[in-house]
């Protein structure tokens, strides 16, 4: 093993027992009996998810290290803290739309869709092109992504209320998903602000 793996497994040494620091049994709990299907559940706040990412980028400061422990943090699945703090740590700029939408392809729960959009896919280059590709989506977490991508869109300003876009929202809604029902019509709330 060479020292810039030895480097990378420490960083995630440190960030899994910051987690470890900050757990809520209760909310952990919580999570569980709510069906949250992940394995491991600390039930670290959000804010707290935050605090330690932000304390692992200025240890780890290169982007390329920031990507590769971003991305095996991302690859575990069996911890829902490591899912969340996976975007927080990833550079925006080295995302490309191909590794979003792979990225797009396992998530598991709302919370894990609303996190990837607002703390990464959001501010990368490809975006829109991303978002697109997965409202077409047949797998549901995968076509909510989307649309929670979508109203990120459209509130950073990124994405204007076209008869396009607001055709495909209509025709979305009109299916009546209830996994989408209440975010659909955030989306149409938000092109009818935009106007």
């Amino acid at each position: 093993m060479t020292s810039l793996q030895d480097a990378r497994n420490e960083y995630l040494k440190v960030i899994r027992k910051e987690f470890f620091a900050f757990r809520n049994g209760i909310i952990a709990n919580k999570l569980r009996d709510a069906g949250d299907p992940h394995a491991i559940i600390m039930g670290c706040l959000l804010v707290d998810i935050v605090g330690i990412t932000s304390r692992a980028r200025e240890r780890i400061g290169n982007e390329i290290d920031l990507a590769t422990v971003a991305q095996e943090m991302w690859n575990d699945t069996n911890s829902r803290e490591c899912r969340l703090a996976a975007p927080m740590l990833f550079p925006p700029g080295l995302m490309s739309g191909q590794l979003a939408l792979t990225w797009c392809q396992d998530i598991e729960t709302t919370e894990i869709a609303d996190n990837l959009c607002h703390k990464l896919l959001r501010h990368i280059a490809d975006s829109q092109e991303v978002m697109s590709q997965l409202i077409t989506q047949e797998n549901t977490m995968a076509k909510y992504t989307g649309y929670r991508l979508m109203l990120n869109l459209i509130l950073l300003g990124k994405l204007e209320s076209t008869p396009t876009f607001r055709a495909i929202v209509e025709r979305e809604a009109a299916v009546k998903n209830p996994a989408l029902t209440l975010l659909l019509h955030d989306i149409d709330e938000a092109f009818e602000e935009a106007l």
